[in-house]
């Protein structure tokens, strides 16, 4: 199965990427000869991996039959200072919310979307170290 995104530069640093028939704008800091109106490409890469494990944790969850009042996923980057500059350690924070929630069940979902089912999650561990940790509170 092939997936296509289509992105066009609109000037300067801004572009517009069509992704899945949804439109994302693309751009760089003032200092980089952008003007701020969207995301910088490589932050988008911590979206796209908090969304994967995101969905596979809530389904995963949803199928134990664990009830969240909500889900926070941060994902902090170590970035290299040298070009090509590139994340060379990731850190995802899962911060859950709900009543007498099962830690058992929430690490289960976690090691399962991590180990087995988050494609964006195994790309990036072959390239550098991947940890998380759960956090839970009402």
């Amino acid at each position: 199965m092939q997936q296509l995104v289509n992105t066009q530069w609109l000037g300067d640093m801004k572009f517009d990427s069509l992704v899945g028939g949804h439109h994302v704008i693309i751009d760089a800091l003032p200092e980089n000869g952008g003007s701020n109106s969207g995301p910088k490409p490589k932050s988008l890469l911590l979206t796209a991996l908090a969304g994967c494990t995101g969905m596979d944790v809530v389904s995963i969850l949803k199928k134990m039959r664990v009830e969240l009042e909500g889900l926070n996923i941060e994902v902090i980057a170590d970035e290299t200072e040298e070009h090509p500059k590139h994340f060379s350690k990731m850190h995802i924070i899962y911060r859950f919310k709900g009543k007498n929630l099962p830690m058992e069940s929430l690490q289960k979902a976690v090691d399962l979307s991590q180990e087995r089912y988050c494609g964006v999650s195994f790309m990036f561990r072959k390239a550098m170290e991947v940890s998380n940790e759960i956090v839970v509170g009402e």
